[in-house]
Order: structure tokens, then sequence, then C-alpha cells
């Protein structure tokens, strides 16, 4: 049975990309629509706005690689 042109050009792209060096991956990703996603996000959020505002020397750290970027951009 002949192979469809479809099946040969997505054969031909992949071995392409191969010879390219490159390789198929799969990844899994969160599903953005499923009911509840906002509120994890959220949840998720506050806990590190917690865990930051509970690190004293965040604040400094950020300031001084934010001068640091300020001093390279000149």
């Amino acid at each position: 049975m002949p192979a469809s042109e479809q099946a040969r050009t997505g054969t031909q792209r992949r071995t392409s990309l191969r010879a390219a060096g490159l390789r198929p991956v799969r990844i899994w990703v969160p599903d953005t629509t499923r009911p509840g996603f906002a509120d994890e996000c959220h949840r998720q959020s506050m806990i590190a706005a917690r865990a930051d505002a509970a690190d004293e020397g965040l604040s400094a750290l950020m300031d001084d690689l934010l001068t640091d970027l300020d001093d390279k951009s000149a």
C-alpha cells in the first residue's frame, strides 16, 4: 500500500530535522482552560509572595541586581 503524501512529507520533515541535529520531545503543560486553574495560580503566587516578604535580604539583592544591570547598559 503506497504511503500518503502527508505521511511521506512528515517522515521527510522529521528526517531532515534529525539530520540538522534536532530530536522530537513531548512535553506536558498545564491546561489553562481547566476549572480552578486561575485559583491555583493565585494560591501559588500568594505562597511565593509570602516567602519573598519573609526574606529580608531579597529586596537588597534585587536592588543590587538592578543597579548592576543599569551600570552595564550605560
